[in-house]
């Protein structure tokens, strides 16, 4: 039985998830009298609310400013490829003089200017998802800045060693990944590498971007079986590539070919029962939008946080699923 998706949204004309503007998620204000303290107010910039990922991720924000009686700003991009948009989301935080910003990069070095000058401006930065690039965060002076985030080298290895594991023989594989400017991407490609080098009878053929989109994991999936026949192994560096991948292979009507993926998205959790998709790694979207606004209030109040903090990958697989 073949899986069917229903979710398209990569593409420019997907629905709005967050049932809010382009670029804003919709929730009410904390209300306080006109003679209290104006909440602390924390933007969380994300790549996008057209991935589930990061509804999740809000998810955990939200939960954090219950808990904390802060006020919580949501902005999104468009697309995860919206670079542009998330600098001009930064320039507009700072004329509106939030108090923090919490910030999913889209790209590891393209956001490092704007978040400077939201620095030079008395905004606290924390950085979630995906790391900035810390060479580059030196050099043009960002600095002190918290990364809230997973392994995700280990999480590669983890998924793509589930492909390994099924393979006998010699075989050729490929490589998905996302934005390759992103250090969540190259990370995780890192690990895949790594986890098809440990067996010498598996060839990787191929790295290539989808962008990690739904439409362009479907397309680039064509293309590089038209030129790689042969491929029996596809590692995808998220979700929303593996969704348009297996969709690719079952349209196609072809089979052998083992995908694995990243993020542990509801949305796989079919593909994975049916045996469509090898695995996926869950890294807990929602704890690290939690963490995130708990460290900048934390940081508001002078407290001092640990550099880095990692939130555990697991592992999933449909021997996993309840």
């Amino acid at each position: 039985m073949g899986v069917i998706f229903m979710l398209s949204a990569c593409s420019p004309a997907a629905p709005n998830l967050s049932g809010a503007s382009l670029f804003e998620s919709v929730e009410a204000p904390t209300p306080h009298s006109a003679d209290a303290e104006p909440p602390i107010r924390v933007a969380l910039v994300m790549k996008t609310l057209t991935n589930p990922f990061f509804i999740e991720m809000e998810r955990g924000a939200r939960r954090a400013e219950r808990e904390l009686g802060i006020q919580l700003v949501v902005k999104t991009a468009a697309q995860e490829t919206s670079i542009q948009e998330q600098v001009q989301i930064i320039d507009a935080l700072i004329l509106e003089k939030v108090d923090a910003i919490v910030i999913a990069p889209g790209d590891s070095v393209e956001l490092i200017p704007p978040l400077k000058r939201a620095q030079d401006a008395g905004i606290i930065i924390i950085n979630i998802d995906n790391r900035l690039d810390a060479d580059l965060s030196k050099k043009s002076g960002l600095k002190d800045v918290p990364y809230v985030g997973v392994d995700n080298e280990k999480g590669g290895y983890l998924s793509a060693m589930e492909l390994v594991r099924r393979l006998t023989g010699p075989n050729e594989a490929a490589i998905l990944e996302g934005i390759p400017t992103s250090q969540n991407s190259v990370d995780r490609v890192a690990g895949a590498q790594r986890a098809f080098a440990e067996n010498p009878q598996i060839e990787l053929v191929l790295i290539q971007s989808a962008h990690w989109k739904i439409d362009e994991g479907y397309e680039v999936t064509r293309e590089i079986l038209a030129q790689f026949p042969n491929i029996k192994a596809l590692f995808c560096a998220n979700d929303m590539m593996a969704l348009g991948a297996v969709q690719y292979l079952q349209d196609a009507g072809m089979q052998g070919v083992l995908v694995a993926g990243y993020d542990n998205l509801s949305e796989v959790q079919d593909a994975l029962k049916q045996g469509a998709l090898v695995a996926t790694i869950d890294q807990q979207a929602a704890e690290q939008g939690y963490l995130g606004v708990q460290y900048a209030v934390r940081a508001l109040k002078n407290e001092t946080l640990p550099a880095e903090t990692l939130v555990d990958v697991q592992l999933v697989t449909a021997s996993s699923l309840p």
